[in-house]
């Protein structure tokens, strides 16, 4: 009986290990290329297991466009001295990240400089 629960909890931790290590892939990001813009935060969403910061850049034509910057977790953002008071809506912000293969406004955060100045690594 006791082999049979061993086994079953050791299926089920090697399942939840496979999953979490194919959730933090980055194949949707183009890791090899780096584009810089500037925006104005529209809204952050400070969570695990990433964190969300929503920016509206004006595009070559000087029209607002949405875009969505993925991070990394909240742990390693504190390890990284950026806290909750650190991107707060209507900073404007300098942002260094690898763009989304698809091409939409997206993607995933490899630096940011903050309001004060500031860099950070976001990633």
């Amino acid at each position: 009986m006791q082999r049979g629960i061993l086994s079953i909890v050791g299926v089920v931790l090697l399942a939840v290990a496979g999953w979490s290590s194919a959730h933090h892939s980055h194949a949707n990001y183009w890791e090899t290329e780096w584009i810089d813009f500037e925006g104005t935060v529209q809204e952050v969403h400070w969570m695990n297991p990433h964190t969300w910061i929503h920016l509206q850049v004006l595009d070559a034509d000087g029209k607002p466009r949405a875009w969505a910057l993925e991070g990394t977790g909240v742990t390693a953002l504190r390890q990284n001295g950026v806290m909750e008071e650190s991107v707060q809506v209507g900073d404007v912000l300098s942002v260094r990240c690898h763009p989304l293969k698809d091409g939409s406004r997206g993607c995933l955060l490899g630096f940011i400089t903050l309001a004060d100045g500031t860099e950070r690594e976001f990633d």
